[in-house]
This record gives structure tokens, sequence and C-alpha cells, in this order.
């Protein structure tokens, strides 16, 4: 049911999916990893989190912060285009800020990130179904 989900919302989720994980094949497998475990997930976690839900919070509250922090993450993705990478960027964002707010450490939402990047894009891939689906 769930990997059905981008192609319900929009007919072009499948081919946006593939779009996505297209980009794994521009190098080694295990470069790509080792930059979504060491370098992107890390750092994403520290300037959406860290940095700007952090100051949002601050000025905001808890809640409000949070939400924008979501809002501001998710709107970052859609100079892509692409409308499944923006809803599931929009719907990580939410976890994790979710998490954030309530008080998570910065270490649990690195590794966590890291490992869902590297997990989700290299090693159990989200597939479309089939067209025979």
């Amino acid at each position: 049911m769930i990997e059905r989900l981008p192609l319900s919302a929009d007919p072009r989720g499948g081919e946006e999916i593939g779009a996505i994980y297209d980009l794994g094949t521009l190098g080694e497998k295990l470069d790509l990893g080792l930059r979504l475990l060491l370098v992107i997930g890390p750092a994403e976690e520290l300037f959406w989190r860290g940095l700007v839900q952090k100051r949002l919070i601050g000025r905001y509250g808890r809640l409000a912060g949070a939400l924008l922090g979501t809002a501001a993450y998710g709107g970052a993705h859609i100079v892509t285009g692409n409308v499944t990478l923006i809803g599931a960027a929009s719907v990580a964002g939410a976890f994790w800020g979710g998490l954030h707010a309530l008080g998570a450490p910065m270490g649990a939402l690195i590794v966590s990130h890291a490992v869902w990047d590297v997990l989700t894009f290299l090693v159990a891939p989200i597939a479309p179904p089939s067209s025979g689906s």
C-alpha cells in the first residue's frame, strides 16, 4: 500500500522516484554511501534542525518553530520540481523536526537521518510498483 502512495498522489510519482534513484548512478555505491552517512545526513541535521529550527523555536515557540522548520526543509526541495521528493522530504523533515522539538539529542537525529539516507537510497530503495501491479 505505502509503495503506491506517491503514484496515487501524483501520476508521475513512479517517474519521479526513478529520477531520484538515477542519481545513484553518478558514482560508486561505496563512495555515495560514505557521503550520505558521513556528510549529507549529518550536514542536513546540523543545518536544518541544529540551526534553522533551533532559531525558529527560540523566536516562535516549540510548535510554531517546528512547523516552520518543516515547511522550510520541505520548501527547500521545491527547486527540484519533483513533487514526490518534496512530499517525502516534508514528511521526513516533520519526523526529525518533531523529535528535535521534543528534545531528542542532535547525535540521535544525525544517526537516524544518515542511516535512513543510506537505507532508502542504497540498501532498500523504495521502488514504484511494477506496471503489472
